[in-house]
């Protein structure tokens, strides 16, 4: 009986065992490349890309902008990858829907956007951009400069800090882009007639008590009032302020997003 115990645990040493999937942070992390933009006052703003798998010579792809939130801040040019991101850098995604995402860093103790998170009101949007926006809409100009972007595809989404600087962002420059996806954000309704043409896709969590729920409510209404007809609002009634992972795995999310083109 011994041989025969010592002889089987010897063949379950040779049986390989099953190499495990890797986590989707992992693949997005392998994916994406880490770059540095300097910007024109010398400061500088980490960030990550991924790029088409297979890239076509010749071939235009779409530019997606993601902001990340609070928790993901710093200057390791890792952390912004945590959530959200990974999505776009799963296989099948790839496959599908081919493009370019610029995933920047904010760093600690600034913001996307310069306004109070915790405050139910709407605010206005700051005569200038923040320190880490102003050195992303350098880096977005130098991306539409690229023959490979296409020009009519600039898409941008991001989640709390983000999802207000998503709506910082299209407020700032509302033609530039052809899509927005900010989740649990905020921004200002004073804005939203520039922003009535825009197709916009808006996600909160009915019990957030971090960013109030009313904030991207306020913002749905009054871009419907401003005659606005391409903006969807999904509020998820039981989610608090991780309105994230249901909004990014939401399967007619990329379909509708990669969809959208802006008219010449």
């Amino acid at each position: 009986m011994p041989n025969r115990l010592t002889a089987l645990f010897l063949l379950c040493l040779l049986v390989p065992l099953r190499a495990e999937e890797p986590s989707a942070a992992f693949t997005a992390f392998t994916a994406f490349t880490a770059f540095t933009h300097k910007g024109k006052d010398g400061a500088t703003l980490p960030y990550r890309l991924l790029a088409p798998e297979k890239p076509e010579a010749g071939k235009r792809y779409p530019l997606v902008i993601f902001l990340h939130g609070s928790g993901e801040r710093g200057t390791d040019n890792q952390k912004q990858l945590k959530h959200g991101a990974p999505l776009f850098a799963k296989p099948e995604v790839r496959a599908k829907f081919p493009c370019f995402v610029l995933a920047p860093q904010c760093p600690d103790g600034k913001k996307w956007c310069e306004v109070d998170w915790g405050d139910p009101k709407p605010h206005q949007t700051p005569a200038q951009p923040s320190v880490p926006m102003g050195l992303l809409l350098e880096l977005i100009d130098e991306f539409r400069q690229r023959p490979s972007i296409d020009q009519a595809r600039l898409y941008v989404t991001g989640l709390s800090m983000g999802g207000f600087g998503t709506w910082d962002l299209i407020t700032r420059r509302p033609g530039q882009f052809a899509a927005a996806v900010p989740v649990c954000g905020g921004g200002d309704v004073t804005a939203a007639q520039v922003l009535a043409k825009l197709p916009i896709w808006i996600f909160h969590g009915g019990n957030d008590t971090v960013v109030k729920t009313v904030r991207s409510r306020l913002m749905n209404d009054a871009i419907k009032s401003a005659g606005g007809t391409q903006v969807k609002y999904t509020e998820y009634p039981d989610v608090g302020h991780d309105a994230w992972t249901p909004a990014y795995n939401e399967a007619e999310l990329l379909p509708w997003l990669f969809g959208q083109r802006r008219a010449n």
